[in-house]
């Protein structure tokens, strides 16, 4: 990757719902080939500016780029097989097998003269491989445990064969075995495929352990990007979270790790 360049960016962004403005005049830079993870409180703009990253959402003003162009003026389809997104909350039609889900990620690579073919059918086995379902191919997605669901997902989103991934709180409602494995499995994708990854999330210290680049936001604003070394100091979460805190290594990565400071006195032990 060469420092500073960039598929995927927002220039200026006004994001708003009808009247309520939920960020204005926002420039963010999403590195190539990065583990991007997006950090915040509650409503202070992270899944909107996802959405608008991922054209679900068109700007009050400002532009989203994707490879230099306005995401908007660009054929759905073409954008379709640049950029995936996994939402905060996905639903599975009723009655459709894991095999049925995944395949619906060739979707953008369909049309008129171009049907399933054997190239759709091994990217599909390949996808579910990857996200270790294989063995899930004939389950109903609404059989499967939470966890299970979000690795289905995830291989429809690697069906789509998109070079861009953005994903809005993969780890919700997720157990903590589960949100490692998920977690592991996206910074796989990332090292081992470079693909470059987008999250939004809430744990703090997984934010830290992941990213490659971290973008810290409040109120609607950036307020620090870089390398979670750099972005995660004691300061800056306070600033931002409004928590004391104390930042040490984390002895399995040797990273930022966030100690929230004492609120009450330790009990004390007999």
């Amino acid at each position: 990757m060469r420092p500073g360049t960039s598929r995927l960016s927002g220039d200026g962004l006004t994001l708003a719902y009808d009247k309520r403005i939920i960020t204005e005049r926002l420039d963010v830079v999403v590195p190539d080939h990065s583990f991007t993870v997006v950090i915040g409180p509650n409503a202070c703009g992270k899944s909107t500016l996802l959405r608008a990253l991922a054209r679900m959402l068109r700007p009050a003003a400002g532009t989203v780029l994707l490879d230099g162009a306005d995401i908007h003026a660009q054929p759905a389809r073409r954008v379709a097989r640049t950029l995936g997104l996994l939402p905060q909350s996905s639903l599975a039609p009723d009655g459709i097998t894991v095999a049925e889900l995944v395949a619906r990620g060739r979707y953008p690579h369909q049309g008129l003269l171009r049907q399933w073919s054997r190239t759709d059918e091994r990217v599909v086995d390949e996808s579910m491989a990857a996200t270790g379902v294989t063995d899930l191919a004939d389950r109903l997605v609404d059989e499967l445990s939470g966890g299970q669901r979000q690795r289905v997902w995830i291989a429809m989103a690697l069906a789509q064969q998109t070079e861009l991934l953005l994903l809005d709180e993969p780890t919700t409602f997720l157990d903590i075995a589960h949100q490692i494995e998920v977690m592991d499995l996206c910074a796989a994708l990332h090292e081992e495929q470079g693909r470059t990854l987008v999250a939004v999330l809430h744990d703090l210290n997984q934010a830290a352990r992941y990213a490659t680049h971290l973008i810290a936001m409040r109120d609607g604003a950036v307020v620090a990007a870089g390398a979670p070394r750099d972005v995660v100091t004691a300061e800056l979460v306070e600033r931002v979270f409004g928590l004391p805190c104390r930042v040490i290594d984390d002895p399995e990565t040797g990273g930022p790790l966030v100690v929230p400071a004492a609120r009450r006195p330790t009990p004390s032990r007999a």
